[in-house]
C-alpha cells in the first residue's frame, strides 16, 4: 500500500470519527483552537499563522468545489466569467486560446459562434487530454504546446489570455512578441486584481505570499496593468474589475 493511499484511509478514519460529533460542536471547536492560535506571540506572528490556516482552507475549499462540481469548478457558472470572451467575439473569428486549461472558455466560445474557428494553446499534457476527451464541436481543436516558445500558424483575430499573464514573468516581452507575429484584431485579458481585498496589502506588509497562487509573478494593480499594456503596445478598449479580477478588452496599438 502506497503512502498516499494509507494517508486517504486514515484521513477516511478519522472523518468517520469526526462525524459523531455535531457539526455545531465540531465548529465551536474549531474556532476556539483559532482564537487559541490568534493569541500565540505578538499580532503580527499570529497574523501570519492566521494566513497560513486560510491558505490550506482555500485550497481545501477548491478541491471541495471541484467535487462539487463534479470536476468543473463552479465559478465558471457562478461568475459567468466565459460571457466576458463569448460576447466579445465575432462571428467567423478565427480564435486562439492561451493557455486553455481543460478548454472550458475554448468550449464555451465555440458552442456559441458555430461560424468561429477556435484553437486552445496549453503546455499541460493532462488538461489538453482531458480537453480533448470531452464533448466538442467541429469547429474547436486543441494542441499541446508552450506558447512562450510557438504557436500555430496565425494571423488570429482574436487571442484570450483568460489567468495567463500573470504565471509570466516576462509579460511585456509576450505581449509584444505574440502581437508581432499573430497580429491579432484584439486582445481579451483576465488576470487577478492586487486591489480585491485589505488583504492582499497587508500580507505584504507582513512578508508573505499575498498571490491566489504560488506560480504566479505578480497579481496587478489597475496602474500596474495599465502600464504594461501601455509597453507592450496594447490599447485598452473596455476593462471591467469584477470578482477580484480585472477583465479587459485590447488592441494592439498599430504603427504609423
Amino acid at each position: 500500500m502506497s503512502f498516499k493511499s494509507l494517508s486517504l484511509g486514515v484521513m477516511r478514519g478519522v472523518g468517520w470519527i469526526a462525524g459523531l460529533v455535531p457539526s455545531g460542536l465540531r465548529g465551536r471547536i474549531l474556532f476556539a483552537l483559532l482564537v487559541l492560535e490568534s493569541r500565540i506571540g505578538a499580532p503580527d506572528k499570529a497574523l501570519r499563522n492566521l494566513y497560513a490556516v486560510q491558505d490550506d482552507l482555500e485550497r481545501i475549499l477548491a478541491e471541495r468545489a471541484m467535487a462539487y462540481g463534479e470536476g468543473v469548478h463552479p465559478k465558471h457558472r457562478l461568475t459567468r466569467y466565459h460571457d466576458f470572451f463569448v460576447d466579445r467575439i465575432a462571428d467567423g473569428a478565427r480564435v486562439l486560446d492561451i493557455g486553455c486549461g481543460t478548454g472550458e472558455v475554448a468550449r464555451a466560445v465555440a458552442r456559441a459562434h458555430s461560424g468561429a474557428t477556435v484553437m486552445g494553446v496549453e503546455i499541460e499534457g493532462d488538461l489538453i487530454a482531458q480537453a480533448n476527451a470531452s464533448d466538442n464541436l467541429a469547429n474547436l481543436s486543441f494542441l499541446c504546446a508552450d506558447a512562450t516558445q510557438a504557436l500555430p500558424q496565425g494571423p488570429w483575430d482574436t487571442i484570450m489570455l483568460s489567468n495567463i499573464l500573470e504565471h509570466l514573468d516576462d509579460r511585456v516581452g509576450f505581449l509584444t512578441a505574440l502581437i508581432a507575429a499573430q497580429k491579432p484584431q484584439s486582445i481579451l485579458i483576465r488576470v487577478p486584481s492586487f486591489e480585491r481585498h485589505w488583504h492582499i496589502p497587508m500580507r505584504r506588509e507582513l512578508g508573505i505570499t499575498y498571490f491566489s497562487d504560488r506560480t504566479h509573478f505578480i497579481e496587478h494593480t489597475l496602474d500596474e496593468f495599465a502600464a504594461e499594456m501601455s509597453r507592450a503596445g496594447v490599447e485598452v478598449i473596455e476593462m471591467q474589475t469584477i470578482w477580484g479580477e480585472i477583465w479587459a478588452s485590447c488592441r494592439a496599438v498599430r504603427s504609423a
